[in-house]
């Protein structure tokens, strides 16, 4: 790389890689019962915080319903978005049935909190059809 070069602060360099991901997960309640609060969201943010750093990953946005939470993540290449999310999943479930038990016991029950699927979609950069027609207009050598 140019030491010229001054990259996006979103994109992290490598040896022999340069990347930019970031995904959009969402994760809700068991059966969608409405067990969060303001207060409990917060400490979900935290935790999941937390959780991130230790994958060297950035929780850039969060924010949630009663019922479902959004992140934004920022993560590196390296990283198995599967083990992220499990993670993230299993690291607050567990500590906030621990720390609000009475409340979540009244909308959770079985020792689950969180649905057993989520959404992850991956975002940032070009819109897919400006990439698709970059990709098209490429030089192809002719023989």
């Amino acid at each position: 790389m140019s030491p010229r070069w001054n990259p996006h602060p979103d994109v992290r360099t490598g040896r022999h890689v340069v990347t930019n991901l970031h995904v959009h997960l969402v994760c809700v309640t068991k059966y969608r019962r409405k067990a969060f609060t303001d207060e409990i969201l917060t400490r979900c943010e935290e935790i999941m915080r937390e959780v991130c750093t230790a994958f060297a990953a950035d929780l850039k946005q969060f924010n949630g319903e009663q019922d479902h939470i959004h992140l934004l993540v920022h993560y590196p290449p390296n990283v198995q978005l599967s083990k992220l999310v499990n993670s993230l999943k299993g690291v607050s479930a567990r500590l906030l049935r621990r720390e609000y038990d009475t409340h979540v016991r009244r909308y959770l029950w079985g020792g689950h909190f969180w649905s057993g699927s989520y959404f992850a979609g991956s975002c940032g950069g070009a819109p897919l059809t400006v990439v698709q027609h970059y990709i098209e207009r490429q030089q192809r050598p002719v023989d």
